[in-house]
């Protein structure tokens, strides 16, 4: 049988966020009464296959409703179809009701999950080796992952515990260019950051749109957890503020819908000029690059969604009630589990300290001692809690601190994994 070696296949194979990120769903597999407090995922009792049957025949009905044929909605669901998707004016449409986000249903493509949006954004913008994308950091694996599979260089932009610093977004992208590359988009998630829970104050928003404009780059602007705030503050979307077609919006329906879905979008509504001066949308420029990775996004997928934007009036906000009263909940129990549990004290000069996110799935425990693979293991066998080591998500970094999710959890769980936490922290101090 033939042997391949490992060195000749590409470095995304081996890549150690990838494997870091395998190990810890061995070890989730390996201690399945472990209460995980790593798992991002959107809480299990919002989702029945009967929903599924029911936004289905809703979309069905919307698309009779619209003069369609029985021959040609069979067409559209059940054949390949458009490669930006068919329910582009319904996404539109809400980001208008939901976002006050104005744009063309044409400047919207929908993906298969935003996952691929985020590969397509990053093919269609990083034309030559000298093009790199700058990232908050820490930063969403399935970004730099993204890009390592591309071979497209990510430069972080470090976060502080108050947020991003425009200023430092500035400097960064002046330094790569005295390097001699080209800092072409700024990946960000303004709204409860994963994996630091951090959301950006709207004047700072501002002020990176300015930055944005000064040192000519766009920004990828990923908004999954916008919904989930703690109270109903609004929280302007970069994309919303955006006067100048700075932003690139990518968004997903994973957590407001269905993750079994696996529908997300973008929107690109810049403008493209070609050497002869034609204009075309950004989106539909980027199609070549879809149409190579999936062809088309699942229409039956797309049905599904397409019925709860229907039924909801295009309005993921009034479709998400319950699980924004639910993710409330069960992040204000972590809150409290920690300050109840855990001291804010440490050995030496480093204390045990979190942060409080206003809303989203995580928190980040900064701890006295390294937070390790080797550590996880134990606190696994032991102690029967997960979390996740935050230098997974760190290019150089985050040793000492977790993530802690509480989404896919009861909150009677949350509060016992943070119980089962603080006897960890209290052997190690």
């Amino acid at each position: 049988m033939v042997e391949l070696s490992r060195a000749d296949l590409h470095v995304s194979v081996s890549d150690p966020v990838a494997t870091s990120m395998n190990f810890l769903n061995e070890i989730a597999g390996r201690y399945p009464e472990a209460i995980s407090l790593a798992a991002g995922r959107p809480y299990d009792g919002f989702y029945s296959t009967e929903d599924v049957q029911r936004y289905f025949g809703s979309y069905v009905d919307h698309l009779r409703a619209g003069g369609l044929s029985e021959e040609q909605v069979r067409g559209l669901l059940l054949q390949y179809g458009r490669t930006n998707g068919q329910i582009g004016t319904l996404i539109a449409r809400m980001l208008e009701v939901d976002e006050g986000i104005v744009v063309p249903p044409e400047s919207v493509m929908v993906t298969a999950g935003c996952q691929e949006a985020m590969i397509i954004a990053l093919r269609a913008l990083c034309a030559s080796p000298d093009d790199v994308v700058l990232a908050v950091e820490p930063c969403y694996v399935g970004l730099t992952g993204a890009a390592r599979i591309l071979g497209v260089d990510v430069v972080p932009v470090p976060e502080s515990p108050a947020g991003l610093d425009p200023e430092t977004v500035a400097g960064v992208a002046r330094e790569v260019r005295a390097a001699g590359k080209r800092p072409r988009a700024l990946y960000l998630v303004p709204n409860f950051s994963n994996p630091s829970g951090i959301s950006l104050p709207v004047a700072t928003r501002r002020t990176l749109l300015d930055i944005a404009g000064e040192q000519d780059l766009l920004l990828l602007e990923d908004d999954p957890y916008g919904l989930f705030g703690l109270d109903d503050e609004p929280r302007p979307t970069l994309k919303s503020l955006d006067t100048g077609g700075r932003v690139i919006y990518l968004g997903s329906f994973a957590k407001s819908c269905f993750p079994g879905a696996r529908v997300g979008f973008l929107v690109a509504d810049q403008t493209v000029v070609d050497a002869e001066g034609r204009h075309t949308l950004l989106a539909d420029e980027m199609s070549a690059v879809k149409s190579m990775l999936t062809v088309n996004t699942s229409p039956i997928s797309q049905a599904v969604i397409g019925g709860v934007l229907v039924e909801s009036g295009c309005s993921l906000r009034a479709a998400n009630r319950d699980k924004v009263a639910f993710y409330r909940s069960n992040l204000r129990t972590m809150l409290a589990a920690l300050e109840r549990h855990l001291p804010r004290s440490g050995r030496g000069e480093r204390p045990v300290r979190w942060n409080v996110p206003r809303g989203g799935f995580f928190a980040v425990v900064d701890l006295p001692f390294p937070a390790d693979e080797k550590l996880l293991q134990l606190s696994a066998e032991q102690f029967g809690v997960l979390w996740t080591p935050m230098r997974f998500f760190y290019s150089d970094g985050g040793d000492h601190a977790v993530r802690l999710s509480c989404s896919y959890l009861k909150p009677e769980q949350i509060a016992e994994g943070v119980h089962r936490l603080s006897r960890l922290v209290a052997a190690n101090a």
